[in-house]
C-alpha cells in the first residue's frame, strides 16, 4: 500500500515498514475511523504496539511508521472537529 501524507511524503508500506507494524497499521486503520478521541486512539496504538503481532510482543516503531501514524492522527482530529 502507498500512503501519501498532507506533506507530501510518500511511504510505501511494503518496503518502509516491518510485517509486525504493518499488522498494527492495519489495526490502527480501523481504530482512526472509530474512535472518539485522540487519547482514545493512543491507548489502542499503544495497546496494538504493546501486544505486538498475534501477540509476540512489542513491535519497535521505525520513523516510517512515526510518520504514518502522524498523519492518521491528524486526519482523527480533523474528522472529530467537523462533527
Amino acid at each position: 500500500m502507498i500512503i501519501k501524507t498532507e506533506a507530501g511524503k510518500t511511504f510505501d508500506t511494503d518496503r518502509d515498514l516491518s510485517a509486525p507494524e504493518r499488522h498494527v497499521l492495519q489495526k490502527l486503520f480501523a481504530w482512526s475511523s472509530m474512535a472518539t478521541s485522540l487519547e482514545q486512539f493512543r491507548e489502542k496504538r499503544d495497546e496494538a504496539l504493546e501486544k505486538g503481532w498475534n501477540n509476540s510482543g512489542s513491535v519497535s516503531q521505525s520513523a516510517a511508521f512515526r510518520a504514518i501514524i502522524v498523519e492518521l492522527e491528524n486526519k482523527l482530529l480533523k474528522r472529530i472537529r467537523s462533527t
